[in-house]
């Protein structure tokens, strides 16, 4: 029996017919469109999709149009850390004939996103003409997002380490354990192992404090430095702050229901941060269809 990477590498190569369609619908394109960011983890139980959402939530407040895609195979649940039941997801577009724009969900101060469910499973099982319609619709993102954050999945799966390869940006979120830390080492590993330009962000999420946060930062780069000859950049931490407990247990994201809180404020900074990130230049942000292009090409 094919295992889903195997499926996925067939159906991507099984589309390669299809690039007169791909380029008349503008799926392949220089033009810049939105900042495509990837959010991932060495492990699950770190806070990733928590930090996800609330990141998103921050960028709005700072008035731009965000989309968050849940891209998590195994635990997709951008909705619930947004306290709102999603109508549709991505295999209504698959098998519903919908569009991208009708799944869209709206959260906290007009954040979008996209439900994974059952949809992210679904496109595995894709034949080659569902799969070209399903990219020519994520393409329509970039008209509504300044910023499209990529809630992966976690650990080394191929699928994660596709959706990674394939993002301009990515930021990993760790935790102080120590179980934590060597599997973001790992996760840098295998990135990098591959492409050592990646721009890799890493968040301590957790921490009890500042100095231990940058502790970890300082050692993890260090490390990544000294064996795999690679610079992460250090983005910053999230306290270990009683608020993001009762936010999650009130399905509110904590910049919301306790604004004023010390994790509220290490998101802003980290968000202030990001928007001040001078490597980017507009040339350089090339928008979700350019993503789905790379994503495409891992499988060949």
């Amino acid at each position: 029996m094919k295992d889903q990477a195997e499926r996925l590498r067939e159906i991507i190569s099984s589309i390669k017919n299809y690039k007169d369609e791909e380029n008349r619908t503008g799926i392949l394109t220089n033009k810049p469109g939105s900042r495509v960011i990837a959010v991932t983890s060495g492990k699950g139980g770190v806070g990733k999709t928590n930090f996800t959402v609330n990141l998103g939530i921050k960028f709005a407040q700072m008035g731009l149009r965000v989309v968050i895609i849940d891209a998590d195979l195994g635990l997709a649940n951008v909705d619930v850390v947004m306290g709102k039941m999603s109508k549709y997801n991505l295999s209504d577009v698959i098998n519903s004939n919908k569009n991208i724009l009708e799944i869209l969900e709206e959260g906290y101060e007009g954040v979008k996103f996209v439900s994974g469910g059952s949809g992210v499973q679904e496109l595995v099982k894709l034949n080659r003409t569902q799969l070209v319609d399903l990219l020519m619709k994520l393409g329509r993102l970039d008209e509504e997002a300044d910023i499209i954050l990529i809630d992966t999945g976690a650990g080394l799966s191929e699928n994660v380490i596709s959706f990674v390869h394939a993002a301009r940006e990515v930021i990993l979120v760790t935790t102080p354990e120590p179980t934590s830390i060597t599997d973001a080492y790992a996760l840098i590993k295998t990135i990098t192992h591959k492409d050592k330009t990646k721009n890799i962000k890493v968040v301590v999420n957790r921490a009890d404090n500042a100095a231990e946060a940058f502790n970890i930062l300082d050692k993890l780069n260090i490390v990544t430095q000294k064996f795999l000859g690679v610079k992460l950049q250090k983005l910053g931490y999230i306290l270990n702050d009683a608020c993001v407990t009762k936010a999650v247990k009130i399905q509110q994201p904590f910049v919301i229901s306790f604004a004023r809180s010390e994790a509220s404020k290490n998101m802003n900074d980290i968000a202030l941060t990001l928007m001040d990130n001078k490597e980017l230049s507009p040339s350089s942000v090339s928008g979700i269809k350019m993503f789905i292009n790379k994503l495409t090409s891992l499988f060949n």
